[in-house]
């Protein structure tokens, strides 16, 4: 046995971080614009201040407090200190512009004058009022260059002027623009190290005494430090950029570190932003475009044939380490007369700063009089920390004329399956315990929630939950064609007031149907009832089903068939069997009922039909096949996945629109909810960590130097509080085809792909699905090859593509070989439904794993890996998806964010069976869905924490489950592994060198 690395035993002691400073601080490393007009520092005196009486504005709303320091959205902890946009010189602040683009002067907060119309001070046209040596104010003589700063009662005088005499007032020289601001990368996290090299561990490599030891993998910096400054210089409307790097792809294995390398900032023009904050822009994670350089013209973007969409997940989670997100709560919301865009860090002031000019449609509107005014101090304050101004991504507390009425209070009712198999396979027994353990987790902060309960066989049974009863009483409903409520009061009670009479019931549930032996479900009827229980003021249905409906409204038959599946007509059992589901679905979603299911799919569950109702509701859709809660494994990965679904602090009856420049349109709409209008999207319920997916077509040519897009997502939070979530990105504007093929973002692209293939393999063929990915593909790297390279017709000798777009044949075959459109056989029709909708729902974050899973050598990690550093749990570098990775006597983790598969050769060492899983030798590895074992030896200690790291990092609430794999064990099993190596050829499915080269003769022979 040759020695390995020691492991570092704790975490090295690094130089302390810096806070971050508080909301408002100056920060030395954030610089504005230089020259620009304000300095709160310089206050020159005035006649008859002290005399002069306060300058009043018009009343703010009286239900909201102005002007405090700013509240932030979920995830903000008081004790965490934020970052904040702040300058490093509180007198500096971006010029303001004219109506005809000339910079103007930027009123000084903090200043009262009486208003008096009159004509325009000497000092307005060409000094700055100065004291003299005698104290009295006098006009000194300024640079022509140098920005100039009006008097308070000048400023005052300008306000109330007619639009003529502003124009007269206007200086004759612009002032100097600001220097551009530069985008900064986050800084990445140096490597943990460990001082501590005495320790010694065994390795578990099958080789000759004294043998190097290869480490695989790649370095995971490089790829970023290569990329860093690929738009760094890059000046829309400027100077050309250089043209990306072209790379070539054949023969060549993909450099999957890549995959994780950070978004590369957006290059805007210069002063294309109010301020210099590093947030003007919306994080990627809310909202990117599959082009970070739009094309001018509809011609340019036929010609380029990129997919121009944008990828949303607008009510994502916010982490412990992460920006969270403002919230306004002083009740002045400015939007645009026209367009009815918000005010943004992309809009211009002008006329003195008492107008602005919409970003999206160029109208000049009025600044709203409490916008510069601190209604709690009873003064002005400085509007260039408001946070609209300084954040992509913010939310506005929506004062009374956002609402028709009260917020909601959150509603939930629970629709269990009570028939044979779900009694059977303990599903009603582990619901009723997580939901008994998880009432104190649901949001109910102002003590308004209800919760109701329908239980379901061949008849309904409801619940009255009544404090004056000892017990809650059980009201049978057997008529199922037309579904009542058996009494109008005490179905839905209050969580709080009624927290013990709701945890008795959940105690006796189990024990009310273990000797059932009713396999009839009558589900459509059961959610009749509870859409008539919530429809009046809305609410959440979570419907828990292990049987396929098969009475009442909406039952469903046994329709799968074997001999269809991986033919043309598999299509036809991926879509909905009955209209009733829809149908039921839109009802729902006029009344703000949103609703989840749950399957547990011991035989067929027609999971294709009952997602519908997710589908279209805004909702979520869980699937469990092959439950059994006897597995210890199957009742924790349920239970931790539904208590987090109750947990969620989810938004209620909500509606997003999404405004654009003018010119652009939203064309096409991937995700669930439902359309109510032609741009309006209908949301009962806003899950967190959801995504959505918008094509985007042009209609005019862009003319401007940069468009921009803006999502508005009007909710209830969970909590009573209805709000407006404004996300806001800028992008520039381009008439070249290489700049737009440098800017394509290849993660956004292959999520516009992923909804696209699902969409039309269900309304089409799976087939289709996969040439149209695979045609994309061929077209992009074609037109490529032609029209930026300026390759003429015929066969080349190698396959080249941007550097920015190098892994995109990579992630298109992953697609393609994914369980949701691969060609087989062998993938049960529920399973690929599940897949589908787990495409069309998931953000990047998860997307990008679920198509290209991470593969994780085990027998031979770095020292420092699987160790508790300052940055967390290290994983190990990842490895190609390839056999040629697998060695006979290695163990590795393959996860997807679904699931984690332990793979073991059968060469492996004993000793490693017996550190990592405390058995004796590979022969008495018990394989299927296992739970690791603790043993205390440093490489079992590294894998429990790698496994748990896996679990907990990314968003969303999905708990994958182990798989421990043989290589010589079941034979499904193995070819379950093999099927995740897409860079390998299985079956009929082409390896990734093989896709390379069908794509390369497809690009030669083809004309572009």
């Amino acid at each position: 046995m040759n020695q390995r690395p020691p492991y570092p035993n704790s975490p090295a002691q690094g130089a302390p971080t810096a806070p971050r400073p508080p909301m408002g601080a100056p920060s030395p490393a954030f610089r504005p614009a230089q020259g620009s007009p304000h300095n709160p520092s310089f206050r020159p005196p005035t006649p008859g201040a002290q005399n002069r009486p306060p300058l009043t504005p018009s009343a703010p709303n009286p239900n909201v407090v102005a002007h405090q320091q700013p509240r932030f959205a979920q995830g903000f902890h008081p004790n965490r200190p934020v970052q904040s946009p702040t300058f490093g010189n509180p007198s500096h602040r971006p010029a303001l512009q004219s109506g005809d683009g000339r910079q103007n002067l930027a009123p000084v907060a903090g200043q009262h004058t009486t208003v008096r119309p009159g004509n325009v001070s000497s000092a307005d046209a060409g000094g700055i009022v100065l004291p003299d040596a005698s104290g009295n104010p006098s006009v000194a003589p300024v640079s022509p260059t140098m920005n100039q700063v009006p008097t308070t009662a000048e400023h005052h005088r300008r306000k109330r002027m007619y639009p003529d005499q502003i124009t007269k007032a206007y200086m004759d020289e612009p002032a100097p623009s600001a220097p551009s601001y530069m985008a900064q990368q986050q800084q990445q996290q140096p490597p943990f190290s460990s001082p501590i090299t005495n320790v010694q561990t065994q390795g578990y490599n099958q080789q000759q005494p004294g043998s190097a030891s290869v480490q695989p993998g790649y370095d995971q910096g490089s790829a970023l430090n290569t990329m860093t400054s690929q738009f760094g210089t890059m000046g829309i409307n400027n100077a050309a950029p250089p043209m990306a790097q072209a790379v070539s792809l054949s023969g060549v294995r993909p450099d999957i570190a890549e995959l994780k390398a950070h978004p590369q900032p957006i290059p805007l023009p210069p002063n294309t932003a109010l301020t210099n904050s590093p947030y003007a822009n919306c994080d990627p994670s809310y909202k990117c475009c599959t082009l970070n350089a739009i094309p001018s013209t509809d011609q340019l973007l036929k010609k380029s044939r990129l997919p121009f969409a944008l990828v949303l997940a607008p009510y994502r989670t916010v982490k412990e380490d992460e920006q969270p997100v403002p919230v306004i709560n002083d009740g002045v919301i400015a939007r645009c007369r026209r367009c009815r865009t918000y005010i943004n860090p992309y809009i211009t002031f002008v006329e003195g700063g008492q107008r602005w000019k919409c970003n999206m449609c160029f109208l000049l509107n009025d600044v709203p009089s409490a916008f510069d005014y601190d209604a709690v101090a009873q003064r002005p304050a400085d509007r260039w920390k408001r946070a609209e101004l300084n954040y992509g991504c913010v939310e506005f507390v929506a004062p009374m004329e956002y609402m028709v009425r009260p917020p909601q209070a959150p509603a939930y009712v629970f629709v269990i399956d009570v028939s044979y198999p779900s009694i059977q396979s303990g599903m009603l027994a582990t619901a009723a315990r997580t939901i008994m353990d998880t009432l104190h987790r649901i949001p109910n902060n102002q003590n308004r929630t209800r919760v109701a309960f329908i239980t379901v066989d061949s008849s309904l049974h409801f619940y009255s939950i009544n404090q004056q009863l000892s017990e809650p009483q059980m009201l049978i409903v057997s008529d199922l064609d037309d579904v009542f409520l058996p009494q109008p009061e005490n179905l839905l009670a209050n969580l709080g007031d009624s927290m013990d009479a709701i945890k008795l019931l959940l105690e006796k549930l189990p024990s009310m149907f273990k000797s059932t032996s009713n396999v009839g479900n009558a589900l459509g009827s059961a959610l009749q009832a509870a859409f008539k229980m919530v429809s009046a003021y809305g609410g959440k249905i979570v419907c828990l089903q292990s049987t396929l409906p098969n009475a009442g409204p909406g039952a469903l038959k046994l329709r799968e068939d074997v001999k269809l599946l991986g033919t043309a007509k598999e299509a036809t059992l991926l879509n909905a069997a009955s209209p009733f589901y829809k149908s039921f679905a839109v009802d729902c979603s006029r009344s703000q009922v949103a609703c989840d299911m749950l399957i547990f799919g011991g035989q067929y569950a027609d999971v294709a039909t009952l997602s519908c109702l997710p589908h279209y509701t805004g909702g979520q859709t869980y699937y469990y096949p092959g439950f059994n809660a006897s597995r210890t494994e199957d009742a924790l990965k349920f239970a931790h996945e539904f208590a987090e679904l109750l947990a969620e602090e989810i938004g209620l009856e909500a509606v997003i629109r999404i405004r654009a420049s003018r010119g652009l349109r939203m064309n096409a709409f991937y995700g669930n909810f439902f359309i109510r209008s032609t741009d309006l999207l209908a949301l009962p319920n806003v899950p967190r960590n959801q995504s959505y997916c918008v094509e985007v077509v042009i209609e005019e040519d862009i003319k401007s130097p940069t468009a921009c897009f803006q999502t508005a997502l009007l909710h209830t939070t969970c909590h009573g509080e209805r709000r407006i979530r404004v996300i806001t990105l800028c992008l520039p504007v381009t008439t070249s085809i290489s700049e737009m093929y440098a800017s394509v973002n290849q993660q956004a692209l292959i999520a516009y792909l992923a909804n696209k293939g699902v969409e039309r393999g269900i309304s089409s063929k799976l087939d289709d699905a996969r040439d149209l990915v695979l045609n994309k593909v061929v077209d992009i790297l074609g037109i490529y090859k032609s029209h930026v390279l300026g390759s003429g017709p015929g066969s080349t000798p190698q396959l080249t593509a941007p550097s920015n777009l190098k892994l995109l044949p990579l992630l298109a075959l992953g697609l393609i070989k994914h369980d949701a459109l691969r060609q087989s056989s062998q993938i049960p029709t529920d399973m690929r439904s599940n897949a589908m909708n787990l495409l069309r729902t998931m953000p990047l974050q998860l997307l990008i794993p679920y198509i290209y899973s991470n593969l994780y050598s085990l027998h031979n990690m770095p020292p420092e890996v699987g160790e508790i550093s300052e940055n967390g749990v290290m994983l190990p570098p990842p490895l190609n998806l390839t056999v040629d990775n697998i060695e006979p006597h290695g163990c590795y983790l393959l996860e997807n964010g679904q699931h984690i598969l332990l793979w073991v050769g059968r060469g492996v060492v004993p000793q490693l069976c017996v550190d990592l899983f405390n058995v004796r030798s590979y022969d008495g590895l018990r394989t299927g869905k296992i739970s690791m074992p603790v043993v205390d030896t440093p490489i079992n200690r590294k894998v429990n924490l790698l496994i748990g790291k896996i679990r907990e990092m990314r968003r969303g609430n999905y708990y994958p489950n182990l798989y421990l794999i043989k290589e010589d064990g079941d034979p499904y099993q193995r070819l379950w592994f093999m099927g995740h190596l897409i860079e390998d050829r299985t079956d009929n499915l082409m390896s990734y060198l093989q896709f390379l080269q069908h794509v390369k003769d497809r690009v030669s022979s083809g004309s572009f």
